[in-house]
């Protein structure tokens, strides 16, 4: 029982695509703490317990996740 624990972004994979990853992540964070009501996101709360650029591996591992599923499954990204 229990929550699963789900895997991270290794250094045994690409590096170039990691980087890009955390990058993109780093970006999405800038942006997104000007719109209003950051704070109540999933992504607000991790900042407000975390260190930056931690909070920015989360989310690329997060993106990551989310191009895998849609790769292996071969499905176009749904918004909701």
């Amino acid at each position: 029982g229990g929550k699963d624990r789900l895997g991270r972004i290794t250094k045994m994979g690409d590096r170039t695509i990691r980087r890009l990853l955390v990058t993109g992540a780093l970006s999405v964070i800038r942006w997104a703490r000007a719109k209003e009501g950051f704070a109540e996101t999933w992504l607000g709360r991790i900042i407000g317990r975390k260190p930056l650029k931690l909070a920015a591996v989360a989310l690329a591992n997060k993106t990551a996740r989310i191009i895998w599923a849609m790769l292996s499954r071969g499905e176009a990204y749904r918004t909701a």
